[in-house]
């Protein structure tokens, strides 16, 4: 039933599962991700990393698709999906559910943040378990920095301090910790990664924090416009409130 919690990764690994698995949401991306795909493989490939890349079309009314479909005969790490528009939270989550990995590594498609910043979070997993990149630098548009500035708060308020920057799409978990945690986020969730930000401080886990330079997007255009990421924040506020309230009430 939607908007009930249900996201739960199974535990069983495969011996064929890879040690990482990479979960890319795309939505009309075609000029530019091309070369996003070549960078991340690259990336991955020249860091010797056994990993699948997840790329996930949110029906893109572009060419998306069609460019990640030639791509995918070419490279056999990268596995694509395509469903109907269901926005960013939904695509990722379902991201999350579907990868194979001991490892868990959600990244936006749209270059704000380069592949180059991953190494630095690999190098530190065995001692963590849930890995932000914290983004610095260029900086967002009013309505998103006020966004962003009332979910920091929210899960301050809700769950405790351990991460700065709570809706980071730069993160790496273990696995083993977010087939547990998304089995307590709903399945329309906005912002599912602001949820697993509390969750990690809830939980106890380790958590380690990096700086990761964000640059300025050169193509396409937001997918949501003022008013209606406003209401967006404010659904994910509630969504966030619901969780952390489900918590305490089982205590």
């Amino acid at each position: 039933m939607q908007g009930q919690p249900g996201h739960v990764v199974d535990s069983r690994v495969s011996a064929a599962a890879p040690e990482l698995s990479v979960v890319m949401p795309v939505y009309r991306e075609g000029e530019i991700i091309a070369s996003v795909v070549e960078a991340w493989s690259g990336m991955l490939e020249a860091q010797g990393i056994d990993y699948e890349l997840l790329m996930y079309d949110d029906g893109s009314p572009d060419d998306t698709l069609g460019i990640l479909r030639t791509r995918e005969r070419v490279l056999p790490r990268l596995r694509v999906t395509s469903h109907s528009n269901r926005g960013h939270g939904p695509t990722i989550l379902r991201g999350y559910g579907e990868a194979r990995g001991s490892w868990v590594f959600q990244v936006d498609s749209d270059d704000e943040i380069a592949a180059d910043s991953f190494p630095t979070l690999w190098e530190q997993r065995e001692q963590r378990d849930f890995l932000i990149g914290r983004r610095e630098g260029c900086h967002q548009p009013l309505p998103r920095r006020i966004v962003s500035g009332v979910s920091r708060f929210a899960v301050r308020r809700l769950f405790g301090v351990g991460v700065t920057d709570v809706n980071a799409p730069f993160r790496l978990m273990r696995r083993s910790w977010l087939g547990e945690a998304l089995a307590r986020i709903p399945d329309d969730s906005f912002a599912p990664n602001v949820i697993l930000s509390g969750l990690a401080i809830r939980d106890g886990v380790r958590v380690f924090e990096h700086p990761v330079p964000r640059r300025a997007r050169h193509t396409g255009r937001p997918s949501l416009g003022s008013f209606t990421l406003w209401r967006r924040a404010l659904q994910s506020f509630g969504q966030t409130l619901r969780v952390a309230w489900s918590i305490r009430s089982r205590r």
